[in-house]
């Protein structure tokens, strides 16, 4: 793709068998530069051709950069990237894990190939993926932008590059993040999460959303937002306004499904429509409102929203917005509606105080331990 495009051009990539052969080839096209980004890298079948087809594009002198998360991407062997480095390339390991600091993780996934042809969303490097999302394989969603807007993807995947030891300045805790902000980047807004002193981009720009907003359709792999987000949909729901959360019936973090559905009989209460995934693993991201789309890696809840080093791109575009409320669509034909009588029928003691549990785990425990790492990472 020539970086000449004076505008950008979307395209959502709805399953694994649609993204994975369209980053291939734009690996496989690619003439000055590679950036990819990721939480999860495994190596099999699909990891071992990712690294040859980028041992290729080394071999004709194109520039090679890997970041991986040190803990998601941990179970790949310390050879799996030797012939990537003996071709020239670059990898790095995101915060190698330590005890002290193991909580905080780059969970952004991204492919930049020549500063103009970038992919984002929720997909790892597995082959867990692949597959339709219906028939076989997760069921996630990304968003490939070719123009302008690539280029900020590859400023914002550099910085992250420098900052992979995750080595913090005296006091950092007490100083404002640098990695914590927004960008007007072409045609859209690049919305930068991490833990640390500031309020979190993506969250402030939902929240302003949301204030006036008519019709919100929401899906997320984990469902666990803020009491203001929460209070903000009901609100909304309650003065005659449509909001549909699509979350996961079947989920690879159960604990993280319990606490959802901890809030679901008070969402059902004020009228939002619930729906969760039927036939596979839900593990994709989008949030439409009005007619402004989010997208990118960040879930709703308080691992991505207060934790997690996350990328999220903000589009004010209706024809975008068009082709989001299909894919919301197409997610509900697949879905079960829940029904508030039936809800509350359905759960006995037992299942309300499991999801209690899971709620406090979640939602207190896990932000207390990362408060704690991150006062002893910068001390």
């Amino acid at each position: 793709m020539s970086s000449a495009l004076k505008s950008n051009r979307y395209e959502w990539m709805r399953s694994g068998d649609e993204v994975f052969p369209a980053m291939l080839a734009a690996i496989d096209s690619a003439q000055a530069s590679i950036r990819l980004e990721t939480y999860i890298y495994t190596g099999d079948e699909l990891g071992n051709r990712f690294r040859d087809a980028l041992v290729n594009a080394c071999e004709r002198d194109v520039k090679v950069s890997v970041l991986l998360d040190a803990f998601g991407s941990q179970l790949l062997s310390s050879s799996f990237w030797g012939p990537l480095l003996a071709a020239g390339g670059e990898v790095r390991w995101f915060n190698p894990v330590l005890l002290h600091r193991l909580g905080f993780r780059d969970h952004r996934k991204m492919l930049v190939c020549d500063d103009a042809d970038a992919f984002v969303g929720g997909f790892n490097i597995s082959a867990k993926y692949q597959g339709d999302g219906v028939k076989s394989g997760w069921r996630d969603l990304g968003l490939r932008v070719c123009g302008p807007l690539a280029l900020s993807l590859a400023a914002a995947f550099d910085e992250m590059f420098e900052r992979a030891d995750f080595r913090h300045k005296r006091f950092a805790r007490l100083r404002r993040s640098p990695a914590k902000r927004s960008v007007a980047a072409h045609e859209a807004e690049l919305l930068l999460s991490a833990p640390g002193r500031g309020r979190n981009p993506f969250l402030r720009a939902l929240r302003h959303d949301l204030d006036h907003a008519q019709t919100v359709q929401i899906i997320s792999a984990y469902f666990l937002p803020t009491w203001r987000i929460r209070r903000d949909l009901a609100r909304i729901a309650r003065r005659g306004g449509k909001v549909q959360l699509i979350l996961a019936g079947k989920s690879d973090v159960y604990l993280s499904q319990l606490a959802g559905r901890s809030l679901y009989r008070r969402l059902l209460r004020a009228g939002v429509e619930i729906y969760e995934y039927q036939p596979q693993i839900l593990h994709a991201k989008l949030i439409l409102i009005d007619d402004v789309v989010y997208a990118g890696s960040s879930n709703l809840d308080p691992r991505s929203l207060h934790i997690n080093y996350e990328l999220m791109l903000r589009f004010p575009d209706p024809k975008l917005a068009a082709s989001a409320r299909d894919c919301c669509a197409d997610y509900i034909t697949h879905s079960q509606r829940i029904e508030l009588e039936a809800w509350r029928k359905s759960r006995s003691w037992w299942s309300r105080m499991k999801q209690r549990w899971a709620y406090f785990i979640l939602a207190r425990v896990d932000p207390y331990v990362a408060r704690w790492q991150q006062k002893q990472t910068s001390e």
